[in-house]
């Protein structure tokens, strides 16, 4: 019984000591310096931007370089050949077969042969005089159904795009030309002087063709910015196949979520037993997903470091303020209120402020940033940037903004209400 009594006793106490601390800090609140309480709030709002948009754009950076090699390369499905084939043996099979799939909405496919581009032929005037010089892949299309699956018109920066009755027509990927990737490097060859209208010479199988340079495309996207594209019956004319069998098929479907879905179906009919079946995911670069990793560590790494700047400024804002009214909290004490109703407010104080700047910068964060980054990526080298704030993620950072602000009011103001109420009243 007695148990009981005390159980209540106690809860009844918490209670009263938590309306007296509403009450105490919402006076706080409402007298407080108009200008100091923006500023705070400005510092919260911030904090909550640093610890999600600094993490959300470095791990954007990757996230579109892997949105780019979906779109622009792989599609949701891509078949290749296994390392020990040199193509994907009935090609005109499984192609087919992959426009029937009821998730299909388009299909490409693609004949692959490593070659060399030349220039400065015409005016060389000793034999023994080397060539401008680059090493590339030669890619055989249908210019409309590639176009279909990655929107390669798009890409083209100079020029125009192919036409499927072209003829020593080409486009050639902008990592093969100096003017775009400026880098001396023994390691790396690339045209210098090679530009829309340019008569290069392509050279492969041990023939060499000269050729037009009709467009120059740039998709950063590494295996298709390193190629060299020309219309399918032109490439197979030079490498002499006649069997139709490719070396790519990459299949866009209506909805990507069902890209397992698709490979399973695949896979059922027997194609993965003569070729590579890989969703968008599968076939990413590892090293994509490393470097994706090691930025959302350093996002989080960054964002700690805003965190624990703005705690200590909600301490020194907490422990100043309850410093500089030692009399008041004494008088307080004296007439009956408790330490833990004091404590409350102070620490309903800092939750304020956290609570309206995390709030403005959720606004902000989805109402214009989010949006806006992913109407106007960030144009980096490597990558169309974007903002990566999933739901989940960014309620984790405002939970622990919260409760470093509350921990942050709470030990100054715990500190100044244990000193002696007599002492704070005289101002000892």
């Amino acid at each position: 019984m007695r148990n009981g009594t005390n159980h209540k006793s106690r809860l009844q106490t918490f209670i009263t000591s938590l309306r007296v601390g509403v009450f105490l800090a919402r006076k706080d609140i409402l007298r407080a310096n108009i200008w100091t309480t923006l500023l705070i709030v400005f510092v919260m709002t911030l904090t909550f931007l640093n610890l999600v948009v600094i993490g959300g754009i470095l791990v954007g950076l990757i996230e579109g370089s892997v949105s780019a090699v979906r779109d622009r390369y792989s599609s949701d499905v891509i078949i290749s050949p296994f390392n020990q084939k040199s193509y994907i043996e009935g090609s005109p099979r499984i192609v087919s077969m992959a426009r029937g799939l009821p998730w299909t909405q388009s299909v490409t496919a693609r004949y692959i042969e490593a070659g060399r581009i030349e220039s400065g032929y015409q005016t060389r005037t000793r034999l023994n005089d080397l060539l401008d010089r680059a090493g590339g892949l030669v890619v055989g299309i249908n210019p409309a159904e590639e176009d279909a699956v990655t929107g390669l018109s798009h890409l083209i920066v100079e020029g125009a795009y192919l036409a499927p009755d072209d003829v020593d027509q080409i486009i050639i990927g902008a990592n093969l030309l100096f003017q775009y990737t400026p880098i001396v490097s023994p390691g790396l060859q690339t045209l210098k002087d090679v530009g829309v209208g340019s008569k290069v010479r392509l050279a492969l199988n041990g023939i060499r063709r000269e050729v037009t340079v009709k467009g120059i495309i740039k998709s950063k996207v590494g295996e298709v910015d390193q190629r060299i594209f020309m219309p399918e019956r032109e490439l197979r004319a030079l490498i002499g196949r006649a069997d139709y069998n490719v070396d790519e098929i990459a299949i866009k479907l209506k909805d990507r979520a069902l890209a397992d879905e698709a490979k399973q179906a695949l896979t059922r009919e027997g194609v993965g037993e003569v070729a590579r079946i890989q969703t968008s995911e599968e076939a990413q670069p590892k090293f994509l997903n490393d470097v994706k990793a090691t930025f959302a560590i350093l996002g989080d790494i960054v964002g700690s470091i805003g965190l624990i700047v703005a705690s200590i400024t909600i301490f020194i804002i907490i422990f100043v303020n309850a410093i500089t009214r030692r009399k008041f909290i004494g008088i307080l004490k004296g007439i009956g209120v408790s330490s833990a109703a004091i404590e409350v407010s102070y620490i309903l104080q800092s939750l304020f402020y956290a609570v309206i700047g995390t709030g403005i910068g959720l606004l902000i964060l989805y109402g214009f940033l989010q949006p806006y980054i992913a109407r106007h990526p960030l144009n980096f080298p490597f990558s169309d940037g974007i903002l990566v704030a999933t739901l989940g993620g960014t309620m984790l950072r405002v939970l622990i903004l919260l409760v470093a602000t509350v921990v942050a009011g709470y030990i100054p103001a715990k500190i100044v209400v244990r000193q002696n109420t007599l002492d704070a009243i005289l101002g000892r």
